[in-house]
């Protein structure tokens, strides 16, 4: 059994209270110890056992990695001239989520997976050790297939997500895209997806058809997420409690009952800064959720369309300057709150037996991820205790 002692922590995040201070679990002056891939031990500096290898980290921060619970990185081209138009203050009429589902049905599968890889390295660049990837790019049954059969080969938490928008191909018969989404597409689907996830809000799926889309899903396996009142509220948040969906996404538009509802139940509230960044959309009421004691998570909604960033250091330097999270918060959601949208014990915190995949901050405190926004502090990235 190898082990390996980082030693010399000024700041460590463990996001377990029992080991540290607040609700990030923070100890100082701290010592990690990792056995084949796991947490061993964790404690302070000058307590910490023998092991094999030792790296003094010179009293930098350690944090876990961030667990990046909503994506879309399977796809092709990109949207930079509608962002530009938006910008601009022009409508854009001739992009959407429709010019992307045609570049991507038009790549190859080696394509495909080298974009997923270029996005992934990216993601693993800004701390990320976990991350989602949904389908939705390809609306039919054969592209979608391919593109979660490419995703799995990649990370274990795959999302099918063929209700994304209503296939360009069933223009006026909504209906009938929703009987494939449930039919033919999920058994071509199914076997290389976890989750099923519905895009619930005006211009896409209204809550019936969502609720037929997730029911059949939960029915062949998978399990229930959902884009919920990006745009306005149709009813989404509801539905997702009622159907013990793992996550809502977005969440823009909430009524207080709405919060209560989420408060009182499993699903996470997900948020997605850069979605309103970069669409100058109002950002969510994440205090008002945070109050009432909804668990949050925050996701990069990595997209080509609305939110194009793989970086989780940004998304939390927004969410704490526009959406009004402390630097703490900002961090749990990005951690043990994405960790929580998957339905995962064993990332998104630093306690003996979790996975050991943890960020050495070129910094002496996570408050510098808010504090320095735009500014790589990423020094290392330890995924399964292994550089």
């Amino acid at each position: 059994m190898s082990s390996h002692l980082y030693s010399n922590i000024g700041q460590l995040v463990t996001n377990d209270p029992a080991l540290g201070g607040g609700i990030l679990g923070v100890l100082d002056d701290a010592a990690l110890l990792i056995e084949d891939g796991r947490v061993a031990w964790v404690g302070a500096n000058s307590y910490a056992p023998a092991a094999d290898q030792r790296t003094d980290v010179g009293g930098a921060a350690v944090i876990p990695g961030f667990v990046d619970s909503h994506s879309h990185p399977i796809f092709a081209g990109d949207r930079a001239n509608e962002f530009a138009a938006r910008m601009a203050g022009e409508s854009y009429s001739a992009g959407g989520i429709r010019s992307t589902v045609t570049a991507t049905r038009a790549a190859s599968d080696a394509q495909l997976e080298a974009n997923l890889l270029r996005l992934a390295t990216e993601f693993r660049a800004s701390g990320i050790t976990t991350f989602e990837a949904k389908s939705g790019y390809g609306l039919t049954v054969e592209d979608e297939a391919r593109a979660l059969e490419i995703a799995a080969r990649h990370t274990a938490e795959t999302t099918y997500l063929g209700a994304h928008v209503v296939s360009p191909d069933f223009a006026g018969r909504a209906d009938d895209y929703v009987a494939l989404v449930t039919g033919d597409m999920l058994q071509a689907a199914a076997p290389h997806a976890k989750w099923i996830d519905v895009f619930c809000d005006r211009g896409a799926f209204d809550v019936d058809q969502a609720r037929q889309i997730l029911e059949a899903g939960i029915a062949a396996g998978l399990q229930p997420r959902i884009h919920a009142n990006q745009l306005e509220n149709i009813g989404a948040i509801a539905l997702a409690v009622e159907l013990d969906c793992a996550s809502a996404d977005h969440c823009t538009h909430l009524t207080h009952a709405d919060i209560d509802a989420l408060a009182g139940s499993n699903t996470v509230a997900t948020l997605l800064p850069g979605a309103e960044f970069s669409t100058r959309s109002p950002y969510p009421d994440a205090r008002r959720l945070i109050e009432a004691g909804a668990t949050v998570a925050i996701a990069t909604d990595c997209n080509p369309g609305s939110s194009y960033t793989t970086s989780m250091p940004f998304c939390i330097a927004v969410a704490v300057r526009e959406m009004r999270f402390t630097p703490a918060e900002a961090l749990w959601a990005a951690t043990a709150g994405g960790a929580k949208a998957l339905r995962r014990s064993d990332v998104g915190n630093l306690a003996v037996g979790a996975r050991a995949d943890f960020n050495v901050l070129g910094a002496p405190s996570f408050i510098h991820l808010a504090y320095r926004p735009g500014v790589n502090l990423i020094k290392q990235t330890i995924v399964g205790g292994l550089a």
